[in-house]
């Protein structure tokens, strides 16, 4: 566990000789390669974006158990004096409330009420896999905005905060119907978690920190475990029939068919929280007491509703719009855009995200869009695509 280094460039990567932003390896670079990972730079790492192609991973994992490094994402632990309630001030969420090990989905808001990244914190029970004594809070952040978001952390809260940002810390995700099968063998006990809990476990002597969660919509885990034995982890991962590792491309099909935004395509700066049809990661207490970034416009929006909203949908025919397409009006003027879209492989049909005007948002309501020149036909459809298969308490 380390502090947040301070030698970073103005814009928080890890600067080279020639002032360069240096790609930076995963800790299971080598392992990745020896399987076969095509490397291709993202967020600041050179990361895999397919081992046998996007296609098989993506159904794989809908069917079996997909193993991802994650490690890429920023890891980082709050304590010390008022953490919880300092940070009820940048984040919209129940942070005080939050019970030992459960999990919450938030928003790190500007004052303009958008969003700096989206983001999961876990209250730490005294058990804990991070030498730490219990109490404190452990966020897990977007990789591509992790060195911007200690910043506005840091800024925000109060020096008697501590932020740990686990640096030397690995971070692997096990997703789809057999992972917890396959996990479970590994790390007894793991079954007993339900989706947004989460658990200090032991492996070989290691500490590891298992959370029930994931991005791609299926029953899986997130496991924390120290970076120099994530190949040793990775290795007893992939030794189980039901596992194989899948890399960037389908983590992303996986994801928008989920109806799950992705930082800096589906949100921004510029996007609220209400107009990201994310008005669930607002406390009921925080709505009324406030105390965060954009709250009052946030709470006109609520009431009000925003200009323009974020909506799935379907694109007739095979073709697929991909982000950047405009929604436009019967004069071909643009009035929306798509953030997100591909071909999905399990729903069989090319499926977006797009932001449009209020008036369009309900489903059933079609919509025109253009791409390079050609013009696509859609209709707005509830999301997520393909439903989710969360193991939640009582099922």
């Amino acid at each position: 566990m380390s502090q947040h280094n301070q030698d970073q460039t103005a814009d928080g990567g890890p600067d080279d000789a020639d002032g360069e932003i240096a790609l930076q390896p995963l800790p299971l670079d080598r392992w990745h390669r020896d399987r076969g990972g095509r490397m291709v730079p993202f967020a600041g790492y050179e990361m895999p974006v397919q081992y046998e192609g996007i296609m098989a991973e993506h159904l794989w994992t809908r069917e079996h158990a997909g193993l991802f490094d994650v490690s890429h994402m920023g890891q980082l632990l709050f304590s010390g004096a008022a953490f919880d309630t300092g940070l009820e001030t940048l984040l919209p969420g129940d942070i005080v409330g939050l019970g030992e090990g459960r999990m919450r989905y938030s928003l790190l808001l500007a004052d303009n009420g958008g969003i700096h990244d989206d983001l999961m914190i876990t209250r730490l029970p005294a058990d804990n896999a991070f030498e730490i004594d219990g109490g404190a809070l452990y966020m897990v952040v977007n990789g591509a905005t992790k060195w911007d978001d200690l910043g506005v952390l840091r800024e925000g809260l109060a020096d008697e905060v501590t932020i740990n940002h686990l640096e030397d810390q690995a971070l692997l995700a096990l997703q789809g119907p057999e992972a917890v099968t396959a996990l479970s063998r590994i790390l007894p006990g793991v079954e007993k978690l339900v989706f947004m809990t989460a658990a200090a476990f032991d492996w070989n002597g290691n500490p590891l920190w298992v959370s029930r969660s994931g991005y791609t919509g299926e029953d899986g885990f997130e496991i924390s475990l120290p970076g120099d034995v994530a190949a040793e982890f990775a290795d007893a991962l992939v030794a189980q029939d039901e596992v194989r590792p899948i890399g960037l491309g389908a983590r992303d099909s996986l994801r928008l068919e989920a109806g799950l935004p992705l930082y800096g395509h589906d949100l921004d700066l510029e996007t609220t929280p209400v107009a990201a049809d994310l008005g669930f990661a607002l406390s009921k207490r925080r709505r009324e007491e406030g105390g965060f970034p954009g709250h009052e416009r946030i709470m006109i929006e609520r009431d009000q509703g925003a200009i323009l909203k974020r909506v799935g949908l379907v694109v007739e025919g095979r073709q697929p719009v991909r982000e950047g397409a405009t929604v436009v009006d019967d004069e071909g003027s643009e009035i929306g855009k798509v953030t997100s879209g591909g071909f999905a492989p399990t729903a069989q049909k090319p499926i977006a995200m797009a932001y449009v005007p209020a008036a369009l948002a309900a489903p059933g309501t079609r919509v025109t869009l253009a791409q390079r020149g050609k013009i696509h036909h859609a209709e707005v459809v509830p999301m997520p695509f393909v439903p989710h298969r969360y193991v939640r308490k009582g099922a």
